[in-house]
């Protein structure tokens, strides 16, 4: 039986090797022409010609990581704001606009001064309020709504996006061979121009976000608090969209003053993939991007968090079905135990043969779902995290032996070569398959060349994948999965929590 899956696994290899043949005909180190622009920024190409199309990923190595405990949330909520327009583009008329923009500004930090403060005059606070939302019913009549999106639709592109994470911030395009020159002018425009309008509403929008993905959402509420308590010194500890009174008090100026030093060249690494010639492409962005002045360069993150000297545990009352997770403190890449513990996540919860989902899911029946997850970032150690959600009537604390104990079984017994060789199969055709597309390459490209320092980090992740062993995983197994290494959350019911066993009760009755 054995003998048929792993033919049958490397047939599948085979196949989609065959698929991405003409892709990577050429070795990937070879076909990555590199240009940095006097000003610091770095252009990664890759020239593609099977389809008349590109796609663009320009990548700011800054996210929450990089926050003060004065501006938390400021990375995601500038993201937000970076899709508002610039002087030319979301504006009818930035001319007339723009005295408006200046007295909004005026008048909104005015209020946030006045925010909180004892013994504020509330006449005042109420005069400001109504001319605040005076001022924005007035700029109503210049702002062209979504204007980025529309230019970009309207020339052919789709995908347009961004996203922030711990480790830095992306925006994303895919568009038609021809529109590079369009690419360049519109997005070094943001780069260069950008006007942070609509700020008040926009920071309510956020607010209200972190309300409904956060405060009101069971998973997201476990989440965050496992990620809070796992760490109490790196800045790992904080969710990206900020704290509420992050939020509350988060201005306008500290937005403005975050963009204006880290957008900018110096932190920026742009990716283009697809139907464009190399010479092309480092003309048109020296064309656009070159006088863009270097910017100030994203400090170094100097808080380590200490070794964890005890296991964490909290609890969350909220009326939901159960859950939990489970982090252990790992370290990140380019270290032999992260290409490691990429092993152990296939062989854990890598599927429906997975070791989790068998034994808690088909054989014991004592879990709905089970999965395993990195996080909070990638650029400094971070967590393995194991997830569950119990099938009724089991607990949270049964589920939690029951991991204990396929824990404990990968530091005792050494995995099969079989089920090694499959996981090393899985990690090729995943990142193969993800190198296909135009877009998975860019977004590759410029997250290794940031959180790695180097995107030859996707050239080298085969050839130590490659060198992981069974005694690897057993070492690594011993070493990371001890209690005094992890957190535990649990989300359960008020009235489920005096009857649920320890899992400690829980496990040794299940030796007994």
């Amino acid at each position: 039986m054995q003998t048929r899956i792993l033919r049958q696994t490397y047939f599948c290899l085979f196949t989609l090797l065959l698929l991405v043949a003409p892709v990577f005909a050429q070795p990937l180190e070879e076909k990555v022409w590199e240009h940095t622009l006097a000003n610091g920024l770095t252009l990664l190409v890759v020239e593609r010609h099977e389809a008349p199309t590109f796609a663009a990923n320009i990548t700011i190595k800054v996210g929450s990581v990089n926050e003060t405990s004065q501006v938390r949330g400021v990375a995601h909520l500038l993201e937000h704001m970076m899709f508002k327009g610039t002087t030319t583009i979301g504006t009818a008329d930035w001319a007339k606009e723009r005295p408006i923009q200046e007295e909004i500004e005026q008048v909104g930090a005015r209020l946030d001064a006045l925010n909180g403060r004892p013994g504020a005059d509330a006449e005042e606070i109420a005069t400001l309020r109504r001319r605040l939302t005076q001022l924005q019913e007035a700029q109503k009549l210049y702002i062209v709504k979504d204007e980025f999106s529309k230019i970009y639709g309207e020339q052919g592109g789709v995908g347009f996006n961004a996203f922030t994470s711990k480790d830095l911030t992306s925006y994303i395009i895919a568009l038609p061979a021809n529109k590079l020159e369009l690419w360049a002018a519109v997005e070094a425009d943001r780069m260069q121009n950008a006007v942070l309008r609509e700020f008040y509403t926009e920071r309510e929008v956020v607010m209200e976000e972190r309300r409904r993905s956060y405060e009101s959402d069971p998973g997201g509420m476990l989440y965050e608090n496992l990620i809070a308590n796992a760490f109490i010194t790196h800045p790992y500890r904080n969710p990206i969209i900020g704290w509420m009174s992050d939020l509350e008090n988060l201005t306008l100026e500290e937005t403005r003053d975050f963009f204006r030093n880290y957008y900018a060249p110096v932190n920026t690494v742009i990716a283009l993939v697809g139907d464009i010639d190399f010479a092309e492409a480092v003309a048109v962005v020296e064309k656009y991007f070159g006088d863009i002045a270097p910017g100030t360069p994203v400090p170094p993150v100097p808080a380590v968090e200490p070794a964890q000297a005890g296991e964490k545990r909290v609890a969350i009352t909220y009326d939901a079905e159960p859950q939990m997770m489970i982090g252990y403190h790992k370290p990140t890449l380019p270290e032999k135990q992260d290409y490691v513990f990429d092993a152990i996540d296939l062989i854990l919860a890598g599927g429906r043969t997975s070791r989790l989902y068998q034994s808690l899911v088909v054989e014991q029946q004592l879990a709905t779902s089970v999965g395993v997850s990195g996080g909070p970032g990638a650029r400094f150690p971070n967590l393995f995290i194991i997830s569950a959600v119990p099938r009724y009537p089991h607990t949270t604390a049964e589920v939690e032996a029951a991991i204990y104990r396929e824990l404990d079984r990968l530091a005792r017994e050494p995995v099969t070569p079989e089920e090694l060789e499959k996981v090393r199969n899985r990690l090729r055709t995943d990142r193969l398959r993800y190198l296909k597309e135009n877009s998975g390459l860019a977004r590759m490209l410029t997250y290794y060349q940031t959180v790695a320092g180097d995107w030859r980090y996707l050239v080298t992740y085969d050839e130590f994948i490659a060198t992981v062993t069974a005694d690897d995983i057993m070492q690594v197994a011993t070493r990371y999965f001890r209690p005094d290494n992890r957190t535990v959350a649990v989300l359960r019911r008020g009235d489920d929590a005096a009857t649920e066993a320890s899992p400690a009760a829980t496990q040794a009755k299940g030796k007994m």
